[in-house]
């Protein structure tokens, strides 16, 4: 049988219920609530005769079944703080002045900032869904937390979290290891990095030790060691509580960390699908006609394959860029061997203050330098749109590409 995953929110499809009458256990409706009420959000608010009403968006029904309810009945701190908050907010943008008079000696709300509360209260409600959903995805213990106190911007619509590579249909990004070290404590003589001709990347307080460019050979699923070997890093995954937010300057969606951060930590993996370097250029164009900038081309070895997290992705599809970043790319090798196909783990470069942005040098991916010296000689198919940064660094070199 062929089954259809469901768009629409559990609060949709059980306004749908009560509105039409109808119990579904599946989706929590029963006897016993199809006719309980509990506030969502608060939409208006006005002075009748002395006494102060808000207008409720009941959770789980229709906006039809929006009522008036004096303040007293309301037992909804926190919801009735945020309406309070989203109403101040938008008069101190706008300067306008208090709530306005109307006939029968109504005080009430003007249209526009009634209805910047709704939207606002509908956003923190979206952005709350996605952080769960980020949270239930995630296969590390960090949080990932989820703010916007710029604008009305709420989740993107066409992006998928994942936590490791998504291969296109004919990449393998497992090249089927069945050998690793017999260490039983790592590091020995013959442990992974040793092997493959390279020195362990970590010292003893598990923070990177050796310089850019040269690779990471973690310990992989076939080793002796357990799971507290200090050769284990990358794979374990982020292990700072990360925030997406907006940000205030024109740069989208940005991530910050909640935690300091030691400088030659790992921080976080770039993942994303894996495709044909033919393919990214395709994609290329287009994304540059739109501003966008998400292909990582995996050049440690060749330029077979990219990386594209423009609809899949982790946090790290989030990070911006900047000429003068904190954060620095390794190529790091697990359960793949393959040179063509490393993964890509972003370390710290300095310490980094818990609440500062994460960044990175999107040059530093390996792909093509469209200074304006080198851009004259490409050929015309490679040839892009040049993306403006807006890292605000002061060696910023002006453009993303």
């Amino acid at each position: 049988a062929w089954y259809v995953p469901c768009l629409a929110s559990l609060e949709t499809l059980q306004e749908l219920c009560r509105k039409e009458n109808l119990r579904c256990k599946s989706i929590g409706i029963t006897n016993r609530n199809l006719k309980s009420y509990e506030v969502e959000y608060l939409c208006d608010y006005k002075v009748e005769e002395g006494t102060e009403y808000y207008l409720v968006k009941w959770k789980g029904w229709p906006e039809s079944s929006n009522t008036w309810e004096p303040q007293q009945n309301l037992k909804c701190p926190l919801i009735l703080q945020n309406f309070l908050t989203d109403k101040n907010e938008y008069l101190s943008r706008v300067r306008e002045g208090k709530a306005l008079k109307v006939r029968n000696h109504v005080k009430a709300l003007q249209p526009a900032v009634a209805d910047y509360i709704v939207k606002k209260a509908k956003q923190r409600i979206a952005l709350q869904r996605w952080k769960e959903e980020l949270n239930r995805k995630k296969n590390h213990k960090a949080m990932i937390l989820v703010e916007n106190t710029v604008d009305l911007e709420g989740p993107p619509l066409d992006f998928y979290y994942i936590n490791e590579y998504k291969p296109a249909p004919g990449i393998n990004v497992i090249n089927g290891i069945t050998t690793g070290c017999e260490c039983a404590d790592c590091p020995a003589e013959k442990c992974c990095p040793k092997e493959a001709g390279f020195i362990l990347a970590y010292n003893k307080r598990k923070k990177l030790k050796i310089q850019p460019g040269l690779p990471i050979y973690e310990c992989n699923s076939f080793c002796r060691c357990g799971p507290d070997c200090p050769n284990r890093i990358v794979q374990k995954g982020t292990p700072y509580t990360l925030c997406i937010f907006r940000t205030n300057n024109g740069r989208g969606w940005g991530v910050k960390t909640l935690q300091k951060i030691k400088t030659n930590s790992f921080v976080m993996e770039y993942v994303g699908e894996v495709i044909t370097s033919e393919e990214a250029e395709r994609r290329g164009q287009l994304y540059d006609n739109q501003g966008n900038t998400y292909l990582f081309d995996l050049d440690y070895d060749s330029d077979e394959f990219t990386v594209d997290a423009a609809r899949y992705g982790n946090v790290s599809h989030f990070v911006n860029h900047s000429c003068d970043p904190n954060l620095q790319v390794f190529n790091v090798f697990i359960d793949n061997l393959d040179l063509r196909l490393p993964r890509i783990a972003l370390f710290s470069t300095r310490t980094i203050k818990a609440g500062e942005e994460l960044t990175f040098d999107y040059q530093m991916k390996g792909s093509i330098d469209l200074t304006s010296d080198s851009a004259d000689g490409l050929s015309p198919s490679r040839k892009r749109i040049r993306t403006v940064c807006k890292c605000g660094a002061v060696c910023c070199r002006g453009y993303l590409n």
